[in-house]
């Protein structure tokens, strides 16, 4: 199995699929998609449930997925996923939209269901979990400042977040008003008391370092949902001066190698995690939206720690 398949791939897949062991049903359309370690996750769940076929990478650009989601469907796929940059533009592109994806503006998973595209999104569950796992807290008790809130993970977050009425929640967005549209969308969540004195438990900020080490101050977990730390020469999400050892600190990155964030969070006395947890939670997810069946969750935790 080639490392990831593209659109000209696709067009031709029949010839493809004739060189292959077993057939590839599933996969992960994202650009780029090189670093995903979704087949390795899935992979491990599909041979631990016996079941024959492949799970692979495609890398599709913005102008080529509704094609790509056409031929996939002509193709008898069993479901996909989608990540950077597809989550919202590929909320348009599908027949029927489970009510909770719909709410979030944003899809990460895709069934093929009586020739109909049906999208889920599994991302807040899924964070909501790595989170319990990793800090050993629940997202309801937890002062949370997001970053990157404009996206489709970052959205995903933002409402899980409201759904388990967080203490308090910060968006910070480089386009300031797609934080401030998700505020509003959010409003009725945080509408009840919850943190002591008059602190707004809702707010939607510019991402300008100056009016950051007040809001960190009054923060217990800090999310990076932006694709910075996907290359090492990344500049940080946050600046190292801002970082403090009273956060928590979840990059959404799904590497082994520590990410530039990570590194300066551990260096400031903080607790990390990356984004492999959160992986293999909403993908787990994903594999039971499929296959209506447990995920082999042992399976797939051990591909993630034995890959890289």
């Amino acid at each position: 199995m080639k490392h990831f398949y593209t659109l000209p791939d696709l067009r031709v897949w029949k010839k493809i699929s004739e060189e292959l062991e077993k057939p590839i049903r599933l996969g992960v359309l994202g650009h780029p998609v090189e670093h995903s370690l979704s087949p390795e996750l899935q992979n491990a769940a599909l041979e631990a449930a016996g079941l024959e076929m492949q799970y692979g990478r495609f890398q599709i650009r913005s102008e080529e997925l509704a094609e790509a989601l056409t031929l996939l469907r002509e193709l008898h796929f069993v479901g996909l996923n989608l990540t950077v940059p597809h989550k919202v533009s590929g909320f348009s592109l599908v027949d029927e939209v489970d009510p909770q994806a719909e709410k979030i503006g944003a899809l990460n998973t895709i069934l093929f269901r009586d020739e109909k595209l049906v999208g889920f999104n599994t991302d807040g569950s899924g964070f909501s979990q790595a989170i319990r796992e990793v800090f050993s807290v629940d997202l309801r008790d937890l002062r949370v400042l997001l970053l990157g809130a404009g996206g489709g993970a970052g959205r995903a977050i933002a409402w899980q977040c409201a759904r388990e009425n967080c203490e308090r929640l910060v968006l910070v967005n480089r386009t300031a008003e797609k934080a401030a549209t998700l505020a509003r969308e959010l409003a009725a969540y945080f509408s009840g008391p919850r943190v002591l004195g008059p602190e707004a438990r809702l707010e939607a900020l510019p991402w300008e370092e100056s009016a950051l080490p007040r809001q960190l101050a009054r923060t217990d977990l800090v999310v990076n949902a932006t694709t910075l730390g996907l290359r090492l020469s990344d500049p940080l999400p946050l600046g190292r001066s801002l970082l403090a050892p009273h956060l928590m600190v979840y990059d959404l990155i799904s590497r082994r190698e520590r990410t530039p964030l990570l590194a300066a969070a551990e260096e400031a006395g903080a607790r990390g995690a990356n984004g492999l947890s959160m992986l293999l939670h909403q993908g787990a997810l994903a594999f039971e939206l499929w296959f209506d069946r447990p995920a082999p969750r042992a399976a797939m935790r051990a591909a993630l720690q034995n890959s890289g």
